[in-house]
């Protein structure tokens, strides 16, 4: 079974606009999807490619190409790893963010509902909280927010509640405890409601969001401008909103900045208006891609 379909890999890398003796990053490799497609399209082209990824297994499948570089860490920690390698601009970083069809498909990782195993889904095994964490530990506020915010779920305050008078009669440690809890509060079709609650749990325990933030400053900071390209597929709206904002205005609230006479600092020409989506074929092939948003932009 392959380890992960590239989403949107066509369109994602397009957008980079591969140049001769250009250096690029894939900040999410995963399985090589999406790096392995930027070589191909390089052609003969000279260009460098470093490929990140906190998941330990992601390194068994580096790439046997002389242009390629594993890098195993978090994309938060882009700029300090480029910089060992000697590289302090690159002219293109593209991201796939959220979870690997491998990551969902191993048991052991406790990212999906459909086996039971420890409640854990860390990316990378030297996170320091796991999902069973935040169950356990969270107040039923901040559990309200997390189910909340990265979840969308429309019950999170009863939810939170919930979890909070279950686990102080035992422990909460692994998906069948949690689903056991969970079920008597789904809303809707199962399947949506328990990916909503999933998410979230994930998004939280490896701090998804912040990390994200980390990312596209970096990357703003590291393009080079006139023609630095940033390519970034989500899956989550507040992702995409975080995306959206930093390709409008370099920061992940959306805030304008203007300088002493008023003129707007624009730190991207916004390439995609419209995010791009998956075609029908692509999602029935691969119904992963059904949420994917894709937006780029080129470094002013």
């Amino acid at each position: 079974m392959a380890y992960h379909v590239p989403v949107l890999a066509g369109e994602s890398v397009g957008l980079l606009n591969l140049r001769p003796g250009g250096v690029y990053v894939d900040a999410t490799f995963g399985g090589g999807g999406h790096s392995r497609f930027i070589l191909e399209q390089a052609g003969s082209k000279d260009i460098r490619l470093f490929g990140f990824d906190q998941d330990e297994e992601a390194a068994a499948n580096a790439l046997d190409d002389s242009r390629f570089t594993f890098v195993a860490a978090n994309f938060r920690n882009l700029t300090n790893f480029l910089r060992l390698y000697g590289v302090d601009r690159i002219d293109g970083l593209l991201a796939d963010l959220g979870v690997s069809s491998h990551q969902f498909d191993q048991a052991e990782r406790g990212f999906s509902f459909r086996f039971d195993a420890e409640l854990d889904m860390r990316m990378g095994a030297i996170a320091d909280r796991t999902a069973a964490d935040v169950v356990n530990n969270y107040s039923p506020e901040d559990l309200q927010k997390v189910f909340g915010e990265y979840g969308e779920v429309r019950n999170a305050r009863s939810l939170a509640l919930a979890i909070a008078e279950a686990r102080e009669q035992s422990p909460i440690a692994t998906i069948e405890d949690f689903l056991q809890v969970v079920n008597p509060w789904v809303r809707g079709q199962r399947p949506r409601y328990l990916a909503q609650v999933f998410q979230a749990l994930r998004i939280e325990v490896n701090d998804e969001i912040g990390a994200l933030s980390d990312l596209l400053a970096q990357a703003t900071d590291l393009l080079i401008p006139t023609h630095g390209r940033l390519s970034v597929i989500s899956y989550h709206s507040l992702e995409d909103r975080i995306t959206k904002n930093f390709l409008k205005t370099g920061n992940a609230e959306g805030i304008v900045n203007k300088d002493f006479y008023g003129k707007i600092d624009r730190p991207y020409k916004v390439l995609t208006k419209k995010p791009v989506l998956p075609s029908a074929e692509e999602i029935r092939q691969n119904s992963r891609a059904r949420s994917a948003k894709l937006r780029a932009g080129e470094r002013l």
